[in-house]
């Protein structure tokens, strides 16, 4: 998934333990229409980073779409792009994601299907929806911003399918990423996290790691969520320190519990690329320009093969220095 935004949202520079006091017990958090890759975009909605809240631990972006019906049209077309500093993670709800990235690594992503690819110091990949494809595409493109200890790891993919899930009576929960309630996901990790995708037909209720903050986006139907009726496409913040998250839908809903340990580092978060400071994007941004126009020149960046079109150009930078920024907004 690319950040098609040239300036997406940002705020004023906190760092991550300030105004934990006065953090909100329940904060809603509405997305913002985007559009997706290139000149076939489709639209999402983004709703992290959002105004107020960059982050819920390590999660650091967060789209959703559909769903959308791709009837004799293309769906999702995302050429070649570049990351850097971060993990991506896909979760289908419906249809079907082709990916393909500079590795040589090849997978169709399927509802319950786990896509995670580690960025490292920097790779590309490219997103589509294959041919062939369903007539419906829904789902959640998300990213994990690596730690500093792990920004240097070694660019990687990974594809689990017949992920575990928790035993809850009126809801299926499937873990994803890290852990819950005592279940956990193969999916390698860098912080203390956790991701389950969330289908909900009854009144419900999980356990939660209180040393964890959590939110909860909502991906189809009116789903409660402690009290508060979020419609799809927004995120509910729970703060952190809670034991248990309550749940009810009147009717079968999907969401994602998105959670982890509030992440201590200052971020620079441009386009496709998280760093820690101006010079980490220009970098970054160059090695990506010397590489689209064929890849001899920045091995920070291997081709990807397979797809059938030229690369995303990266965007102009802007004219002041990008600066870092903490999780949280304090007014």
């Amino acid at each position: 998934m690319s950040n098609v935004e040239d300036r997406p949202v940002e705020q004023d520079v906190c760092s991550a333990d300030a105004a934990v006091a006065d953090e909100p017990e329940l904060e809603a958090l509405h997305p913002r229409d985007v559009p997706l890759g290139g000149p076939r975009a489709m639209r999402v909605r983004r709703v992290l980073p959002n105004r107020d809240r960059r982050m819920v631990g390590a999660w650091c972006f967060a789209d959703s779409y559909g769903p959308d019906d791709i009837t004799g049209r293309a769906g999702m077309q995302v050429p070649p792009h570049p990351h850097i500093g971060l993990q991506t993670v896909t979760w289908l709800l419906e249809g079907e994601v082709l990916h393909r990235d500079g590795l040589g690594s090849r997978a169709l992503v399927r509802p319950g299907d786990l896509s995670l690819m580690t960025a490292g110091p920097g790779i590309a990949h490219s997103e589509q929806s294959p041919p062939d494809h369903s007539p419906v595409l829904h789902g959640a493109q998300l990213w994990v911003a690596l730690p500093e200890a792990a920004r240097a790891t070694a660019p990687a993919y990974e594809f689990h399918t017949g992920l575990p899930r928790l035993d809850v009576p009126g809801a299926d929960v499937t873990v994803f990423v890290g852990g819950l309630g005592g279940v956990e996901s193969p999916a390698g990790v860098h912080s203390p996290l956790v991701g389950a995708a969330l289908h909900v037909s009854a009144d419900v209720r999980l356990p939660l790691d209180p040393g964890f903050e959590h939110a909860v986006l909502v991906l189809s139907a009116e789903l409660t969520v402690e009290g508060r009726e979020v419609p799809a496409g927004d995120m509910l913040y729970l703060g952190r320190g809670r034991t248990g998250l309550a749940l009810s839908a009147g009717r079968p809903a999907h969401a994602l519990l998105l959670g982890g340990e509030p992440f201590a580092e200052d971020l620079v978060m441009w386009w496709n690329f998280v760093g820690r400071t101006h010079d980490d994007i220009v970098e970054a941004r160059a090695d990506w320009e010397r590489h689209r126009p064929g890849g001899r020149d920045a091995p920070r960046f291997a081709p990807v093969t397979g797809y059938d079109g030229p690369a995303l150009p990266a965007p102009a930078l802007p004219n002041a220095r990008l600066k870092a920024r903490g999780r949280y907004h304090r007014h």
